[in-house]
């Protein structure tokens, strides 16, 4: 066989030929001995020694550009200056930090410029899309639409003869929605959940309005309100407060745990509470008139309104049962995803009661037109605020029942409650009901002394209805701003805790109270001065003098708003790291010193400004609980709970509050008496005197460089867009 053909070899100048030898050899990495190479192939070993194309003019190669080409005025490149070509595969650079295992998918290195080992066909990685598993897992289960071959023939028939229509491009199809994740989930839930708990404490505050128009704020308005929260009080004593810190996690355990979905254990909780709150309730009717006795001997002793209060009392304690149902049937539903209904279904109980006792205005009249009391009240009235009363509670209750149909659950009475973890998880709720028992120790002591205080007063306004109005007004701007802020802290709360990082904990709590003060403190300030203007534009229906009472009742709260705020918040520490025996001895506290100061109000005080004295007395009272859980957690926290920061924001928002505070009370007084305490007069005197509170409060806010209201002006404006 012939030697391959070498006869043009040699042509064009600069011949470079490889030397003798045959194939180059092949490169070696550095420190490696080469193999001993054999003797050279004669068929191969001039193969690769020229390229017959590397030193001719590539411009040559086309005759017609040759005859265009000026060569005097372009010369060519002298042969052997052509840049190299990129190699088609290189490797990409290194990278600067090794891979964290924590995360399961790095980011991508940066694609070098030109072609790379990763895009082979020269694919730019900027515009180039690069599709995930869980993509692919998801379109794998789509169904394409399928294409029909003959589209074109059938599109030609429809258009012969016809002129030409120009091609209007189609519209993009719009891209499939994506579900739902966990994350929208679970704030569309807080939503509903939120928007619930508003209306229900809005529809709340109208339902005692309603009330108070109807009954007045004397005695017959303290002997339905003491009937109406002895049921509230009994089942929280016996059953709510395990209930809810409790039975109720036990319950989602089982849920998730058992292999039926804790029906069972579900079945077999609600009715050991069915059982135990109908037990509960037959003696308690039976004893109603002892029950009473306890709560108010000033309405025990009086034989007109103990009868008023007994028959009351016997319609309102059935409602205990159908509080527990409510409250078990609405944590099933929680458990199961469904959330809305526990926090919207109160709305009909409220809505329920407004409509009862605008009926009994509407037959009776207003207690200022009727003045209508214990002696006087008729008995069909008595029954029909009662069943009214009832039927808000079953309403509320059964209206559950088409939530749990929709979710699967069927209810199935079950007696086997031995062996099943019951009896271990009524050991669990210790020192959740000796906190009730404490909180509700304090409740009675201030019934019984506010009752008693009314009645000797002879006058509206001075009882124990009074001063349940005021502490409701009161305690709104806690549930809707402490609250709110801590809802979003408390999640890093529990984590900083879990991790055990006091760093954490402290800075966040340092945080819930320092943005909470920013609305807490001016709003604890309006409350001081234009307590009178707000209690008679609302409750100008029960007469002048008890709404003039009840905002002198206000008045004593306001500032005692602060430090029940500060307590909410420094309690969620302990909470954070699942302790309740810290929260209960406090509890023990604030209730022992509310009851012994307000014991000393009674004796001291006229018995027409004692109640007065009662709920500065409440605020006083968390003021010293607030000192003494603040010890005990910046010693869990290792010695160091922000409290310079803390003390200056609020000192600096207090400075800020007192001046404005000053003249808007000397607004507000001056336009009532100079319009009247009407409901004209409460309305200019309430709208003007909040306007110079907030401006005044502003300006020397701003003054004072408060860097938590600059931040939450900030944030409103960046909210409208400004």
């Amino acid at each position: 066989m012939n030697a391959p053909y070498d006869g043009d070899r040699g042509q064009g100048a600069g011949s470079g030929a490889a030397p003798s030898g045959g194939m180059p050899p092949a490169p070696t990495q550095a420190g490696q001995i080469p193999p001993p190479q054999s003797a050279p192939d004669p068929y191969v070993q001039d193969a690769y020694a020229y390229d017959p194309y590397r030193e001719q003019d590539l411009s040559a190669q086309d005759p017609v550009t040759e005859a265009l080409y000026d060569r005097a005025a372009h010369p060519p490149p002298p042969p052997g200056t052509y840049p190299e070509q990129q190699p088609l595969y290189q490797q990409p650079a290194a990278q600067q930090f090794a891979p964290d295992p924590r995360i399961w998918a790095q980011t991508p290195p940066p694609e070098p410029e030109g072609p790379s080992r990763h895009l082979p066909y020269g694919d730019d990685a900027r515009t180039t899309q690069f599709v995930g598993l869980d993509d692919l897992v998801t379109q794998a289960g789509e169904e394409l639409p399928e294409q029909d071959a003959f589209a074109h023939l059938y599109r030609d028939q429809q258009q012969a003869g016809q002129p030409p229509v120009p091609a209007v491009p189609e519209p993009a199809p719009e891209p499939p929605r994506k579900q739902a994740g966990r994350a929208s989930s679970l704030l569309k839930s807080s939503a509903v959940m939120a928007a619930g708990t508003l209306v229900s404490r809005l529809t709340g505050f109208v339902r005692s309005l309603v009330i108070t128009a109807a009954l007045g704020a004397a005695l017959l308005g303290d002997t339905f309100t003491i009937a109406y929260t002895l049921p509230t009080m009994i089942y929280i004593l016996t059953v709510g407060g395990g209930l809810n810190s409790v039975f109720v996690p036990q319950l989602v355990r089982s849920m998730k745990d058992d292999e039926d979905g804790g029906e069972a254990y579900a079945n077999r909780l609600l009715t050991l509470v069915m059982v135990a709150l109908g037990t509960i309730v037959v003696l308690a009717v039976v004893g109603a008139p002892l029950l009473i006795q306890l709560m108010s001997p000033t309405i025990g002793n009086d034989a007109a309104a103990n009868s008023v209060a007994v028959t009351f009392a016997r319609y309102c304690l059935p409602t205990i049962f159908f509080m527990g149902v409510h409250v078990v049937l609405g944590q099933i539903l929680n458990a199961r995803g469904k959330f809305g209904a526990m926090m919207w279904t109160p709305v009909l109980n409220n809505i329920v009661m407004i409509s009862t006792f605008g009926l009994f205005i509407w037959v009776y009249g207003t207690s200022a037109e009727s003045h209508m009391g214990v002696q006087t009240i008729p008995h069909d009235g008595v029954r029909l605020l009662g069943i009214g009363t009832l039927l808000g509670l079953v309403v509320q209750a059964l209206a559950m029942l088409p939530y749990l149909r929709e979710t699967g659950f069927r209810f199935r009475p079950r007696f086997d409650w031995k062996g099943h973890g019951l009896g271990k998880t009524v050991k669990l709720a210790k020192w959740t009901v000796m906190f009730v028992l404490a909180n509700q120790a304090g409740v009675i002591v201030v019934t019984r002394l506010a009752t008693a205080a009314g009645k000797e007063s002879g006058r509206s306004g001075a009882g124990f209805l009074a001063y349940s109005n005021a502490q409701l007004i009161w305690g709104m701007p806690q549930a809707i701003i402490t609250v709110s802020v801590m809802a979003a802290l408390l999640p890093r709360i529990s984590r900083a805790a879990h991790d055990n990082d006091p760093g954490a904990v402290r800075d966040d709590i340092s945080q819930g109270l320092r943005n909470s003060a920013v609305a807490i403190v001016p709003v604890a300030f309006a409350f001081l001065a234009l307590g009178v203007p707000m209690c008679t534009l609302l409750y100008a229906s029960s007469g002048i003098q008890a709404a003039e009472s009840m905002g002198f009742i206000l008045m004593a709260f306001a500032l005692g708003l602060i430090p029940y705020s500060v307590q909410y918040v420094v309690l969620r520490g302990f909470y954070a790291y699942e302790d309740t025996r810290t929260p209960f001895y406090n509890t023990v506290i604030v209730a022992a010193v509310n009851a012994a100061v307000s014991a000393a109000c009674y004796v001291v005080l006229p018995a027409r400004w004692a109640v007065v004295g009662m709920a500065g007395a409440y605020g006083l009272a968390y003021a010293v609980g607030v000192g003494v859980a603040w010890r005990r957690l910046r010693e869990r926290l290792g010695g160091d709970l922000d409290g310079a920061h803390v003390l200056r924001t609020y000192a600096r928002l207090c400075l800020a509050a007192v001046p404005a505070a000053i003249v808007a009370g000397a607004v507000g007084f001056g336009l009532l008496k100079f319009l009247g305490e009407g409901a004209g007069g409460s309305v200019v005197a309430l709208v003007v005197g909040g306007a110079v509170l907030m401006g005044v409060f502003f300006v020397a806010a701003k003054r004072m460089r408060i860097e938590e209201l600059n931040a939450m002006v900030g944030m409103v404006r960046g909210r409208l867009g400004r």
